[in-house]
């Protein structure tokens, strides 16, 4: 209908409801974090005769397209068939060391760790009670050395803040940006630890996510003398 007296249709918009039943009960992550991204890992735990600890590292095979030879612990992408990152870390440990699942007593989670690559690590730990029948996958693993406990709790790491600047591409819209070419980014600073044991050495996301297990540790006062 044309002229005086027209009425106008309104389609129905977007509801408050439509956007609670999408918002409120969906799972929280984390903005920019891919699901391909994320990742788990075991600080695996060994008990000795008398009862002392140690915490195995493994050191990767050389014929691994990433990170050949460095230090770290066991661990990898999460699968489809895990029912969450803890199975994860246990299926990982369980692969890469040649042990039955129930060869590995889960204890618990640490914190999330967030890398600066994007990549999301699920930490975990728990204790392998069957060390005789740690067989590491040569295609993984080029070998494994352990480091008492309580030497962990009482070494100091070097430690390095290392800068990240961004680095917009040339055609960067700067002409959008308040500020121009002259816009100040803001710098990160990622923190590096690196702790020597012999000929080995740990750094990168493995060093973040013991020195994390060893606040843990001593900030429930463990380990002091």
């Amino acid at each position: 209908m044309h002229g005086k007296g027209r009425m106008v249709m309104k389609e129905p918009g977007i509801q408050v409801a439509d956007v609670d039943r999408v918002i409120r009960y969906r799972e929280r992550g984390i903005i920019g974090q891919a699901p391909q991204v994320k990742t788990s890992v075991l600080v695996p735990l060994l008990q000795d005769e008398d009862g002392q600890l140690s915490v195995l590292f493994t050191k990767r095979s050389l014929s691994l397209r990433r990170q050949p030879g460095e230090i770290s612990f066991p661990g990898g992408h999460r699968e489809a068939s895990d029912v969450d990152d803890a199975a994860t870390a246990l299926r990982e440990t369980s692969e890469e060391l040649g042990l039955d699942p129930a060869d590995i007593s889960y204890i618990g989670a640490l914190d999330v760790l967030v890398a600066w690559s994007g990549l999301l690590v699920y930490p975990h730990v728990g204790v392998l009670t069957r060390p005789a029948a740690i067989h590491p996958n040569p295609a993984e693993v080029a070998e494994v050395f352990t480091v008492p406990l309580h030497t962990l709790l009482n070494t100091q790491p070097a430690v390095y803040d290392v800068s990240l600047q961004p680095q917009p591409p040339q055609d960067f819209p700067y002409h959008l940006v308040v500020g121009g070419k002259g816009y100040q980014w803001r710098t990160t600073k990622v923190r590096q630890y690196f702790y020597t044991f012999g000929e080995h050495v740990v750094w990168g996301l493995t060093a973040r996510i013991l020195t994390h297990f060893l606040d843990v540790l001593r900030a429930a006062h463990l380990g002091e003398a």
